[in-house]
């Protein structure tokens, strides 16, 4: 849950249709400066170059970061600290899709946010949105996980899981445990696939429950047109709120934000399926029309960094550059622990299976649940 960073709002979304008819004029990169071209800190004089440059600007505009998800609230606080730059978080309940909107509607405005944070399928679906920038730390991450020129790069992920309340329903040993009476109105699921990562990836763990894979998503739209059928199924969009009231006492989410109620809910349990193991990652990008195109970078730059990295690590995410970290001890190890490990497949789906499935999606979800 973006806490509830996934959720789609009837009335934002309408105002955001009117408003994008009338888009302010694009922003000309000679206007910011040269760090608005820079494709790395070498092209401004290095680290400290860009430092300088990102001082100058003194702010940086993030979008969709709640102070709860992956650490937000600590890394924003190490970062202002660091370079004492003022960060101006906007709509931290917005989704990924949410967030393109935004840019769009603000394009050539000092309020149009730098940075992005999103999911696989709202990235891919918006490259020529981002600004082509290679962090020091760009060769530790694997050619996967990144666009050959730095216009994406994903910075943390996760594995989906079943977070639920042991003192409301039984113990959840399988996806298809939600099937059961005991559930009725009960399960709830992070976010509308069609636009968040959250909400694709849980369709796509309950699909491998189902015999599905990563290239047929198909029968995880089943499983909750079934789950919608008996009852069980809670057209909720979870946030911290709704689980600590009780009105969410089972959510499919990533295992970094259900670990995270633990704390919160005594009687809060996470299950994370061996047998239908997704792992997914979150995407960096910069704003082609970033106002503050320095900072943007500085950000990105703190964010892969060793620090960054292990702050990350801290929320019970997996950081993108983990495994380099792990050889090089700089990982911490009190983050090392709170990793999930699985004994079993772990898909990580492709770009074209994104795409596929996303299509797929657009086509019956809402048949499904409707």
């Amino acid at each position: 849950m973006r806490f509830p960073r996934l959720r789609a709002v009837a009335a934002a979304a309408a105002a955001l249709t009117l408003i994008l008819t009338g888009c302010s004029p694009p922003s000309h990169d000679n206007d910011r400066g040269p760090a608005a071209t820079a494709t790395s800190a070498a092209d401004l004089g290095g680290l400290d170059g860009l430092i300088a440059k990102a001082k100058a600007e003194g702010e940086l505009n993030v979008i969709a970061l709640p102070t709860r998800w992956a650490n937000y609230g600590e890394i924003i606080d190490a970062f202002t600290a660091k370079y004492g730059i003022k960060v101006n978080s906007a709509l931290p309940d917005a989704n990924s899709q949410e967030e393109i909107n935004a840019a769009v509607q603000q394009r050539g405005k000092k309020t149009a946010p730098d940075v992005f944070d999103l999911g696989q399928a709202v990235t891919l679906a918006n490259v020529d949105k981002f600004a082509p920038y290679k962090v020091a730390t760009f060769a530790d991450i694997a050619d996967k996980l990144k666009d050959s020129e730095g216009r994406w790069v994903a910075d943390y992920g996760g594995f989906m899981s079943i977070g639920y309340d042991s003192a409301k329903v039984p113990t959840v040993g399988s996806v298809a445990d939600l099937l059961k009476p005991e559930f009725k109105g009960k399960v709830a699921l992070n976010g509308d696939p069609t636009q968040a990562g959250a909400g694709f990836s849980g369709v796509l763990m309950a699909s491998l429950a189902r015999g599905g894979s990563a290239d047929d998503i198909g029968p995880g739209v089943d499983f909750f047109r079934d789950l919608n059928q008996a009852g069980n199924f809670l057209p909720v969009d979870p946030t911290p709120a709704t689980i600590e009231a009780g009105q969410t006492p089972v959510v499919i989410d990533w295992n970094y934000l259900n670990g995270a109620e633990t704390e919160q809910v005594p009687t809060w349990r996470v299950f994370v399926p061996n047998d239908a193991a997704v792992a997914g990652y979150y995407f960096q990008a910069i704003n082609a029309d970033a106002p503050h195109p320095a900072a943007a970078r500085l950000w990105q730059e703190f964010l892969f960094s060793d620090e960054g990295q292990n702050l990350f690590a801290h929320s019970g995410v997996r950081p993108v550059r983990a495994d380099v970290m792990m050889i090089n001890r700089t990982l911490d190890r009190k983050a090392f622990e709170t990793m999930v490990t699985i004994d079993g497949p772990i898909t990580i789906p492709t770009e074209d299976q994104v795409r596929a499935a996303t299509v797929y999606l657009a086509d019956n979800w809402a048949k499904a649940i409707g």
